[in-house]
């Protein structure tokens, strides 16, 4: 992921994820400021549940909105009387449709604008949120609690222009959803072998191809990548990072204890990552198409069942990884491992960036009713929003038995096994992340998680493959086999890839031409003969000064600096 909006990572997330941004529609109101300030469009006493229509854009794709017609989504205007006309941004395209609005002046009532909310900041186009938050908004304030101070914009521009949303609230990891993958079926006929470093995980890949060269009569595809627009950071270079011993910080490495950034592609260890990707291109072993096909492709084959291999995050196959299952080939799912270039090397997964505010919903100056619109964000803030967007309807999607939320066994098995339907009619999982929330194992005053994912549900969403997996290496969870977030100290900078980008001077411009060379050098060089890959690496980065490589990474450090001190509150 990128401070410039190219990426929406993980997260990846990420996603889960989905794709769970929503937009609604309102007209202009002139100055747009809040409603009891400056020219109130609406009484703050109004009906509170009468029908509005908000528009809203997202700058994620969400291929299972489905009009706010799901059941959750009409739960939501039953009980808010909003209803949202949604336009969701087509893969890889959101960062374009941002930067026509803002030349534009068009926009949207509520906007998710990603990294580029920025853009949108310089054209005038969001409003300060803090007066609305502050007398409209006790659920936003409750969940975000201590962490307050870490919704202004930056510190020159104190101004709240999103509610964060793309982070939840005290978020504890209870799995793991990435990393480097590998199809159960492989690791069962194998024996369930070590699978640590690089090497590790190319000899599984091997030996389970010299044995089956096919699978269902096409050929077998031992490791495959997805390189499609912003996709190549997830699955071909930011893996570099986790590799390598870091967790993601967007295009950099930051020095812990000057905060100094540098592009990470310049630390040596990572050369030494791109090699063996180049290795195993000439061997055979990726997918010689890793580079051409689009992410469709790169789905489509996964589905198949004939891909040993993934590096990647799980919301990025998470819709091939379910079509398996609804096809009966469940032995074909992945399981997840840290492996790193050598064993002198941590995976970073479970680093913890505190809470990391920066991207989510705002208002912009074209909404008719702010006041409604933040109460709307409210509700879905709140206990009642919460436990609603995550579990969906009492005894329809779930039951309390002696006082616990339980999931019925027909319904989880609809989640597990038909996902994308399960989301598209029930909602849930669709409105998560359209405002404050709370992360997974925080409880609510009856004593219940907020979300489902939690040790118990998480474990019984596994199929049988999985948990036969996981048994074998002596694990509940694959979280289980990662490091642990104890073992790395917090990030003071949380993940600088959501850092805003400045909108004036040069940097938009170098980082741009930097992002050129990147995605042209990197498969070229993985693609080498090996004997041409150093030529071709050490000639990319030394394009990438030439470009203006130094005079960027100088003013991101600021960037992080700044980031450092506006959260800390110094």
């Amino acid at each position: 992921m990128t401070m410039t909006g190219t990426v929406g990572k993980k997260f990846g997330l990420l996603l889960l994820a989905g794709m769970l941004f929503i937009s609604a529609g309102c007209s202009s109101s002139g100055d747009g400021k809040p409603a009891d300030s400056a020219g109130s469009t609406q009484d703050s006493k109004a009906d509170d549940t009468s029908p509005i229509t908000f528009s809203f854009f997202g700058a994620d794709a969400s291929s299972n909105w489905n009009k706010m017609q799901d059941e959750v989504g009409q739960e939501i205007t039953k009980r808010t009387g909003v209803t949202l006309d949604a336009e969701y941004a087509v893969s890889g395209a959101g960062a374009d449709k941002i930067s026509l609005m803002a030349a534009s002046g068009d926009y949207p009532d509520l906007i998710y604008g990603k990294g580029d909310v920025d853009k949108l900041v310089e054209a005038g186009a969001m409003i300060d949120l803090t007066d609305l938050i502050d007398k409209y908004a006790p659920n936003l304030k409750k969940v975000y609690g201590k962490y307050m101070n870490r919704l202004p914009y930056s510190n020159d521009d104190q101004s709240i222009y999103v509610i964060p949303s793309n982070a939840a609230v005290d978020q504890q990891d209870f799995d793991a959803g990435s990393g480097f993958e590998i199809q159960n079926a492989v690791l069962k006929e194998l024996g369930y072998p070590k699978v640590r470093t690089v090497k590790d995980f190319e000899n599984v890949l091997q030996q389970y191809k010299d044995k089956h060269p096919t699978i269902d009569g096409k050929p077998t595809i031992p490791l495959t990548l997805d390189a499609d627009d912003w996709r190549i950071m997830i699955t071909v270079t930011n893996p570099a990072v986790y590799a390598t011993g870091l967790k993601d910080d967007g295009e950099y490495y930051i020095n812990p204890d000057t905060f100094e950034a540098k592009l990470h592609y310049k630390r040596p260890e990572e050369k030494e990552y791109f090699r063996w990707l180049n290795h195993m291109y000439n061997v055979g072993l990726l997918d010689k198409e890793t580079f051409v096909q689009k992410s469709d492709q790169y789905k489509s084959k996964i589905a198949s069942g004939r891909v040993l291999g993934l590096i990647d995050a799980k919301w990025g196959y998470a819709e091939a990884e379910n079509a398996l299952k609804s096809s009966g080939k469940a032995d074909r799912t992945y399981a997840h491992f840290p492996v790193t270039m050598s064993e002198e090397y941590k995976d970073h997964n479970f680093q913890d960036t505190g809470f990391m505010s920066g991207w989510g919903v705002g208002i912009t100056t074209a909404c008719k009713d702010p006041v409604r619109a933040i109460k709307f964000l409210d509700f879905l803030a709140s206990d009642e929003g919460q436990v609603l967007i995550n579990w969906g309807i009492e005894g329809k999607h779930y039951n309390v038995v002696d006082g616990k939320r339980v999931i019925p066994q027909e319904v989880l098995d609809k989640k597990v096994n038909d996902n994308a339907n399960f989301t598209k009619t029930t909602g849930i999982g669709l409105y998560g992340n359209m405002s404050a929330h709370y992360g997974d194992g925080v409880k609510d005053a009856t004593g219940n998680y907020y979300t489902t994912n939690f040790p118990e549900q998480i474990i019984a969403s596994y199929t049988k493959p999985e948990k036969e997996t996981l048994e074998a290496y002596g694990a509940t969870t694959w979280k289980d086999l990662f490091p642990s977030s104890k073992e790395f100290p917090v990030k003071p900078w949380g993940a600088a890839w959501n850092i805003a980008a400045p909108q004036d001077g040069n940097y938009n411009v170098i980082y741009q031409k930097t992002q050129d060379i990147i995605r042209k050098r990197i498969p070229e060089a993985v693609l080498a003969k090996p004997e041409k890959f150093d030529a071709i690496f050490d000639g990319m980065l030394k394009e990438l000064d030439d470009a203006g490589a130094v005079e960027m990474e100088k003013q991101y450090t600021e960037l992080v600096k700044a980031r450092v001190e506006l959260w800390s509150g110094k």
